[in-house]
């Protein structure tokens, strides 16, 4: 499941690099959404990259923990396993942009692409699952996930306050926060494995 949709994304955002129809049609953009009744947007946005880099890396994560989390989805939850997957992938699309939908709802010059949203709920499930597994930080530094997670949360939501780039950092705070709640949504008493894992490698 995680290669089709690397597949789809890559293929739909190469072709919108060169089609700038494409990317106008299928970007995010609150004021058509909300006035215009095009909640598709929410959806299609994230098929659209900003260019070649923005895409590889989104690809990069997603094909990183995807397949982990898919497997981790497979041996919980069963038959509903790859339901559950899907659910994560597009509702962290549209949950992650529910902010900017707000607060961009009347601005028509406002627009946002990129699977990121989805991308931070794939990684943070997947540090819900297995806390103290590393995450290589620019592929190189070795960090356990759950101090990773704290850092990316602080950093995105710090910078999403200071409104200092283009970058979306309210989507990758709220797509993190998505991935790492849903888990505990579909059955609560994984919460319980997580504090174990959690506090086992602390010793307390």
């Amino acid at each position: 499941m995680t290669l089709l949709l690397i597949a789809a994304i890559s293929v739909v955002s190469a072709l919108a690099f060169s089609q700038q129809q494409i990317m106008h049609n299928l970007q995010f953009n609150a004021y058509k959404i909300v006035q215009g009744k095009q909640f598709y947007r929410l959806i299609t946005h994230a098929f659209v990259h900003a260019n070649w880099e923005h895409l590889l890396v989104n690809m990069i994560v997603l094909y990183s923990f995807g397949t982990a989390v898919e497997q981790f989805f497979g041996l919980t939850f069963g038959d509903q396993g790859r339901s559950y997957y899907l659910f994560l992938i597009f509702g962290s699309v549209i949950f992650s942009t529910l902010y900017s939908l707000y607060q961009n709802r009347k601005n028509p010059y406002y627009n946002a692409v990129g699977a990121s949203g989805a991308v931070s709920a794939v990684l943070f499930t997947a540090i819900f699952f297995d806390p103290w597994n590393n995450i290589y930080f620019f592929g190189i530094l070795p960090i356990p996930g759950i101090i990773f997670g704290g850092l990316y949360l602080y950093y995105s939501y710090y910078m999403s306050t200071k409104k200092a780039d283009n970058i979306g950092h309210d989507a990758h705070f709220l797509g993190a926060v998505f991935g790492f709640l849903l888990p505990i949504v579909l059955k609560p008493a994984l919460l319980i494995g997580f504090l174990e894992l959690l506090l086992g490698r602390i010793g307390m």
